[in-house]
C-alpha cells in the first residue's frame, strides 16, 4: 500500500510539475517540440476489442503526422502478450508492455494515449492521462457516474491538454452537412427526433471462450474495480462488462451516447431537461444485469421556457433487428434523415391544413445531405470511414494545439444524458437535472450507483 501512494505521489507531483511548464510555454512552442522534430509516443491503454479499429485508424496517418506507437498498458497477461504480437504482425513494429498505467507513466516515455478501457474507467483513466502530461482519445461513453464525469473534466478543463471523445459522428461528414443545415436555419426548429439502434445478437458483448479461460491470477481485479465497490472475483464480469451494472450501462452508454450526442450537437442544448424510460430482460435470460430491450421519452428545451423544445425518443432492442440504426429528425416543414442522408418535406405543413389556420404552406425543398458533405480534416486521408477520420482529427489536433471535434465537455454532456436514462431505467422514477449540484435527481433525490 505504501508502495502505490508513492507511487501515486509521484505521478502526482510530475503531472503538476508538467502542467507547469507547459501552462509557462505557448502553445506554439508546444507545438513546434513535438510536431517539428520528436515524434509523438503514443500508447494503448487497454487492448480491448475495439482497440483493434483505434489502431488502424492510428497507424494509417502515424508517420505522415509523425507519430509512433510505443507502448501498450493493460492489466491483463494475456492481451499485453497480444497486444505485442498484434503490431508486429500488423504493422511490423515492436511496442514495450506494462502492468498497467502507473507503471506506463513512471517508466514509459509517451506524450499521448488512446484509451480503450471499460465503459465506467474511461473518465478516470482520462484524469490519470492529464496529471501524466498526456493527450488522449478517450473512447466512449466518457462516464457512467457523474462523480466520475466530473473528475475526468475538471482534470482536462484545467489543463492545456488535447483530449477527443470517441463520438465519431462529431467527424462524419453528413453529420458536418446535417449541423451546418440545421444551424443556418434551412431545417426551421427541431419539434422531434426518433432514434433507435436495434439488433438481434444474443452473443453480443458475450465472451464466453475466455470467460470460461480466465484466471485470478491472469489480472488485476482490484484496480479493474478501481473505485466501484469491491466484489469476488468474476471473469463475467471482467470480460462481459457491458452486460454489467454498475461497470456499463449497456445500451445507453455503449449506443445511445454516439446518437443523443447529435441531438446535443444539432441543438446547441447540453443535455435534457428530463427523462421517463423503462425496459427489461426480456428475451437473453442468461445472467446479465443492463437490460437487452429498452425506450426512454426525453425532453429538450431551454429550462427558462418549458413551451419551447422539443421531444426525443429513443429504443433500441437486441432481440429483432428491424428497423435497424437510424436518427431522423423533425421540424413543422419536414424530416432530416441521417440513415438516406436526405432533407425532405415529408411530414410538413400542407396547403390544406395551412389554409384552414390562415398559415402558408411549410414544405422543406428536397436535398442530399452527401452531396453537400465537407471535408472535416486538412490531410489527404485515403479513408472515409469516420472511426479514421475522426482519429486523424485529434492527431491534427495534438499537433496543431487545437480543439478536436469532440472535446471532453461533449463527453461530460452525453454522459448527463446517459445517467439520466439509467436513473429512469433503474428506479422507475421521473429524472431531472440539477444544474447547480450537477447531478442527476430520480424523484428528487440524487441518483447513486450502489
Amino acid at each position: 500500500m505504501k508502495e502505490n501512494n508513492a507511487r501515486r505521489d509521484f505521478i502526482k507531483k510530475s503531472a503538476l510539475g508538467a502542467a507547469g511548464l507547459s501552462f509557462a510555454m505557448s502553445a506554439k512552442s508546444y507545438g513546434n517540440i513535438l510536431g517539428a522534430n520528436d515524434r509523438i509516443r503514443t500508447a494503448i491503454v487497454g487492448f480491448s476489442n475495439r482497440s483493434r479499429s483505434l489502431i488502424p485508424a492510428f497507424m494509417k496517418q502515424a508517420d505522415k503526422l509523425n507519430f509512433e506507437m510505443v507502448a501498450v498498458s493493460d492489466i491483463w497477461n494475456k492481451r499485453r502478450d497480444a497486444c505485442q504480437a498484434y503490431m508486429k504482425e500488423n504493422f511490423d513494429t515492436k511496442i514495450k508492455a506494462y502492468l498497467n498505467n502507473e507503471e506506463l507513466y513512471e517508466k514509459g516515455k509517451v506524450d499521448a494515449v488512446i484509451i480503450s478501457t471499460a465503459d465506467f474507467q474511461h473518465a478516470l483513466h482520462c484524469k490519470e492521462a492529464i496529471e501524466a502530461g498526456c493527450d488522449a482519445y478517450v473512447e466512449k461513453p466518457f462516464a457512467e457516474t457523474m462523480d466520475d464525469a466530473k473528475e475526468g473534466l475538471r482534470a482536462v478543463e484545467s489543463s492545456d491538454k488535447i483530449v477527443q471523445i470517441g463520438s465519431q459522428r462529431r467527424s462524419g461528414k453528413n453529420y458536418h452537412a446535417a449541423n451546418q443545415f440545421i444551424k443556418d436555419g434551412k431545417f426551421g426548429d427541431i419539434v422531434y427526433v426518433e432514434m433507435t439502434w436495434n439488433v438481434n445478437q444474443p452473443g453480443r458483448w458475450r465472451r464466453p471462450d475466455e470467460v470460461a479461460a480466465l484466471k485470478e491470477s491472469d489480472v488485476d481485479w482490484k484496480r479493474f474495480l478501481m473505485n466501484r465497490p469491491y466484489v469476488a472475483f468474476d471473469p463475467r464480469k471482467y470480460l462481459e462488462y457491458r452486460l454489467f451494472w454498475p461497470y456499463s450501462s449497456g445500451i445507453p452508454g455503449q449506443w445511445m451516447s454516439h446518437q443523443i450526442d447529435t441531438v446535443h450537437w444539432f441543438s446547441g442544448l447540453d443535455h435534457p431537461r428530463s427523462v421517463a424510460a423503462n425496459g427489461g430482460i426480456y428475451l437473453w435470460k442468461d445472467g446479465r444485469e443492463n437490460f437487452d430491450t429498452m425506450t426512454a421519452v426525453f425532453d429538450y428545451g431551454p429550462n427558462d421556457d418549458r413551451n419551447k423544445g422539443f421531444q426525443v425518443v429513443y429504443s433500441s432492442r437486441f432481440t429483432n433487428s428491424a428497423g435497424g440504426t437510424k436518427e431522423i429528425y423533425y421540424s413543422n416543414g419536414g424530416e432530416l434523415n441521417l440513415k438516406t442522408n436526405k432533407v425532405t418535406p415529408n411530414g410538413g405543413l400542407r396547403e390544406r391544413h395551412a389554409s384552414a389556420m390562415n398559415m402558408d404552406p411549410n414544405q422543406l425543398d428536397e436535398f442530399n445531405l452527401s452531396d453537400a458533405a465537407a471535408a472535416v480534416t486538412s490531410a489527404d486521408t485515403g479513408v472515409d470511414d469516420m472511426t479514421s477520420l475522426h482519429m486523424l482529427n485529434w492527431m491534427e489536433s495534438v499537433k496543431a494545439r487545437k480543439e478536436p471535434n469532440a472535446p471532453a465537455r461533449v463527453g461530460y454532456n452525453h454522459s448527463i444524458a446517459n445517467i439520466m436514462t439509467t436513473a429512469a431505467l433503474r428506479t422507475g422514477e421521473f429524472v431531472t437535472f440539477d444544474e447547480a449540484t450537477q447531478q442527476v435527481m430520480a424523484g428528487g433525490r440524487v441518483f447513486k450507483y450502489s
